[in-house]
């Protein structure tokens, strides 16, 4: 398993559609994702990615004060940490709030919006999240706050669109297991506009994403996801990679932006985040499955890294 199918493993997502927006030129929408949006029993407290998947016409992003972006027919717009951002057909007109326009859900249906003259809507398009409750996530800290994928480029251009449509059906109708199904369509279509993106970095760039690109750091990070309890050194991590310890740390701390044992200890307080969140293992155990000898220096490091003791983190995960 390779360290991008790592993390998402650990992230765990919620996620699946709420909306389906029709618009008819011109006009220009500003959204932003909130709890309420997400619905009940969603823990959203690791933040949220809101999508918007575009089935006609052509739609501009904006994302602060960046250039729009363009998203024709069969794109996905990925906003990984919800920021406030602008749709529309021109994006510099008069935004309307969404909360302005949108007819509130049915208990068997997605909520809608159908503004415009005219009987045809030019754009057309459904927007949904993905949530997690995993705090400070190295893969969403890594993404650029917009992201559009053209998936009609993609390997999975016919199964994501035909995929969409079902998702709306299976939201409409309400069927046993269907926000399960909604939430690993979302999370699919998550991961490949995320491999899209990687696929598209230029060779300077750095980060962790970028790192994934290069072969040598790739192996020094899927050998340490793989085996977190190792008791890797930075000379053993360098061995992985083929590379002398000063070249391996120098360039795993440049690209990942940390030198790799604390990248280490990062991801071991992740695992065992999961692990408090999702077993009824012992703090022992669990400190022993993510490479501590002693609970004591495993909670320390817990609670350095993650803000509380190992303890009081299961008892907030429990409680949602």
């Amino acid at each position: 398993m390779d360290a991008l199918a790592d993390l998402l493993r650990v992230v765990r997502f919620s996620g699946g559609l709420f909306l389906e927006a029709r618009f008819r030129q011109p006009w220009c929408l500003l959204s932003h994702l909130t709890e309420q949006d997400c619905g009940p029993g969603v823990d959203t407290s690791g933040g949220i990615v809101a999508f918007h998947f575009v089935l006609e016409g052509e739609v501009q992003v904006r994302v602060g004060g960046e250039p729009p972006q363009l998203a024709p027919a069969g794109s996905l717009i990925l906003v990984p940490r919800n920021d406030p951002h602008l749709l529309g057909s021109d994006v510099s007109l008069p935004r309307l709030d969404v909360r302005s326009v949108m007819r509130k859900a049915a208990e068997d249906d997605l909520a809608r919006i159908d503004v415009g003259p005219g009987g045809h809507a030019g754009q057309r398009f459904v927007c949904g999240f993905q949530a997690t409750g995993m705090r400070d996530h190295p893969l969403l800290a890594a993404l650029p706050a917009l992201i559009v994928t053209d998936l009609q480029d993609r390997p999975c251009a016919e199964w994501a669109q035909s995929s969409f449509r079902y998702a709306a059906q299976e939201h409409a109708a309400q069927r046993a297991g269907s926000q399960e199904i909604l939430a690993r369509l979302s999370e699919l279509l998550f991961v490949e506009a995320v491999r899209g993106y990687i696929e598209r970095l230029p060779g300077e760039a750095t980060g962790w994403l970028a790192a994934l690109r290069d072969p040598a750091l790739a192996r020094a990070l899927t050998a340490l996801h793989a085996q977190p309890a190792e008791a890797w050194t930075t000379d053993a991590l360098a061995e992985r990679a083929f590379l002398s310890r000063s070249a391996f740390a120098e360039r795993f701390t440049r690209m990942v932006g940390t030198p790799p044992m604390n990248y280490l200890t990062r991801w071991r307080m992740l695992l065992a985040g999961q692990r408090l969140r999702e077993t009824a293992d012992t703090i022992a155990q669990i400190a022993a499955a993510v490479g501590y000898e002693s609970e004591s220096t495993f909670s320390r490091a817990f609670a350095r890294e993650l803000g509380m003791a190992p303890g009081a983190w299961r008892r907030q995960a429990a409680n949602g």
